[in-house]
């Protein structure tokens, strides 16, 4: 059971990371949430930490990375999403 947990706190974590790398760096600093690259690095310090959790017996600090990432998707990526894409209303077509 705690195994399922880990792997779904990875995904979330991995998708967190990706979607950081996918957003351009000025909606950051625009919207006045930190910076892209402190973004990325606790991303992927989040998704290194719940990968190991998956993989390993560490599993201190996970809980830890599950909250950095439900940051980033509750809060920093609402707020950014939409700033320097060049999608129309319905999509990048």
């Amino acid at each position: 059971m705690w195994w399922l947990i880990y792997v779904a706190i990875f995904v979330t974590s991995l998708f967190a990371l990706v979607d950081a790398a996918r957003t351009p760096s000025q909606a950051f600093p625009a919207m006045d949430k930190q910076t892209k690259k402190l973004w990325l690095i606790l991303l992927g310090v989040s998704t290194f930490v719940s990968f190991s959790a998956v993989f390993t017996s560490v599993r201190f600090f996970v809980f830890i990375a599950l909250i950095v990432a439900l940051i980033y998707l509750l809060d920093v990526r609402p707020a950014v999403r939409g700033i320097g894409r060049k999608d129309g209303p319905y999509g990048p077509w």
